[in-house]
């Protein structure tokens, strides 16, 4: 689903974070240590001088390693024997983890072993989807059960986040890769696995470095080409991707000068402090506008980063447009015009995290046609997100709040649509300007509110802000649930809900 199919077809969710990053050790708790590798590289008085943490610096240090692992990839292993891709690719992925992790690294690579013996034994059967499926999200739960406190910080379930998706994705792709093409969907043709793939591929697929960390989801078909040397503009040769790499990394480090700066000012901690709850009512929904706007640029910092990474190595490429200019969007996980710009909820969901959006349309959304019903689909689709984000209660509300607010922003441009006197107004020249001032405030309000759950996670901290602020959110969603219909029926002439029935 790209990303308005990932709104509008499976209502996968925008708020996607960094997977698994939640609830660490606090810092300075015994585990910390064990965490990570090489502490006495002197990262954590770099860290502390910077005024970050430790697991942070390495995130971000991992994510622009990514450039100069790409770089040798194109200039030493470009159109080179595939197992060596592969195993440069795992070589680069495993020491990443470990980096990050130390010893910890074991969990991706027992998934991903297991996952191989899933496909092999089992394979191209629906037995062996329903078991990936089990598996993987239930190792995925257990390691957010025994990892979880009240503390935001990174981990080891933060890439393995990612490969949960992946290795479910492979799994789904390598059964439809078994079925004749008249019974697959042009998309399902396009990322059907029909080979048998090794373990060193599926290893290499997993540990890729530009994507292991924090994303972005691609296909094992994607990057069987990748490995052949087919993910370029000019057939035979490297990709001409150097300046839309660079492009995407300076976008991506100037957010993050734009998060490390505005951070100082619009903070988690300050949701829950006794200065916030003191202050008047317009403040406490005012910094929840603007926070909710700041704390989403980490996010998008990594996207953009690691976006450039996929497209200097030529992962990104995404063919060429009509006037034969190639394109390279095959990983991209923003639209960052769109995600600045937009003054709609649907909008934001469009334009962010838009890899992990279409592979829930594609795994899950699609998957569920069955039913015959789309609105339950989206349900389960954003049920499903929920749970892969972590066991804390906040995740569940956002999303329950994300697809209420869906729901009453298409009900209500439909309205602006079909009733003359609202279409009139909206036309107007003089006042647009005004009415995108006040989407986008409205946008961004309710975008702040959705995340409170989000980023407190635990029921203690989101109640507490939401109690501040009167619920005032839920009290007009549910409300608009209500009165629209009969809105609609009061300012919407007949003939125009006859000619929408027809």
């Amino acid at each position: 689903m790209g990303a308005e199919g990932a709104v509008s077809g499976a209502g996968a969710a925008v708020l996607v974070p960094l997977p698994g990053s939640r609830s660490d050790r606090p810092a300075g708790r015994p585990g910390e240590k064990m965490a990570v590798a090489g502490s006495g590289w002197g990262l954590a008085q770099l860290a502390e001088a910077l005024g970050s943490s430790e697991q942070a610096l390495r995130l971000i240090v991992s994510i622009l390693m990514g450039y100069p692992f790409a770089l040798f990839q194109r200039y030493f292993l470009f159109q080179k024997e595939t197992y060596l891709i592969h195993l440069y690719n795992v070589f680069t992925g495993l020491s990443i983890a470990y980096f990050n992790f130390g010893m910890q690294f074991f969990h991706s690579l027992l998934c991903v072993l297991i996952q191989f013996l899933i496909l092999r034994l089992m394979g191209r059967t629906i037995t062996a989807v329903f078991t990936t499926f089990f598996f993987q999200m239930t190792y995925l739960m257990a390691g957010y059960y025994f990892t979880a406190t009240e503390h935001y910080d990174i981990k080891w379930t933060m890439p393995h986040c990612v490969l949960t998706l992946k290795l479910i994705g492979l799994a789904i792709d390598y059964y439809d890769g078994g079925k004749d093409l008249e019974f697959l969907t042009p998309e399902q043709r396009r990322f059907a696995v029909r080979g048998v793939p090794t373990l060193l591929e599926v290893s290499g697929f997993s540990y890729f470095y530009g994507a292991f960390m924090v994303g972005p989801q691609f296909s094992m078909t994607d990057y069987q080409k990748l490995a052949r040397g087919e993910m370029t503009d000019v057939q035979g040769q490297r990709p001409n991707s150097f300046v839309p790499a660079l492009k995407r990394l300076s976008l991506g480090l100037l957010f993050l000068v734009t998060y490390t700066l505005s951070s100082l000012y619009f903070s988690d901690e300050y949701l829950i402090s006794d200065d916030y709850m003191e202050k008047p009512f317009w403040f406490r929904c005012g910094y929840i506008l603007i926070w909710g706007k700041i704390i989403l640029y980490k996010y998008v910092t990594c996207w953009l980063v690691t976006e450039g990474v996929c497209i200097l190595v030529g992962l990104g490429y995404n063919g060429k447009d009509q006037s034969g200019k190639p394109l390279w969007d095959a990983c991209a996980n923003m639209k960052v015009w769109l995600y600045e710009t937009t003054p709609l909820f649907t909008g934001t969901i469009a334009s962010f995290n838009i890899n992990t959006n279409a592979w829930v349309a594609r795994y899950i959304f699609k998957r569920l046609k069955f039913l015959g019903n789309k609105l339950l689909s989206q349900a389960l689709a954003l049920l499903f997100l929920a749970i892969w984000h972590g066991l804390h209660s906040g995740y569940l509300v956002c999303f329950q709040m994300e697809l209420l607010i869906v729901i009453v922003e298409r009900q209500v441009i439909n309205l602006v649509r079909d009733s003359p006197p609202l279409s009139t107004l909206t036309s107007i020249t003089a006042l647009q300007p005004i009415f995108y001032v006040l989407q986008q405030a409205n946008h961004w309000m309710f975008m702040g509110y959705s995340l409170v759950p989000f980023c407190l996670f635990t029921w203690d901290k989101w109640m507490k802000v939401y109690r501040s602020i009167y619920f005032f959110g839920h009290v007009l969603v549910f409300t608009l649930l209500l009165v629209l219909p009969y809105i609609r029926k009061l300012i919407v002439p007949r003939k125009e809900k006859l000619k929408k029935a027809e």
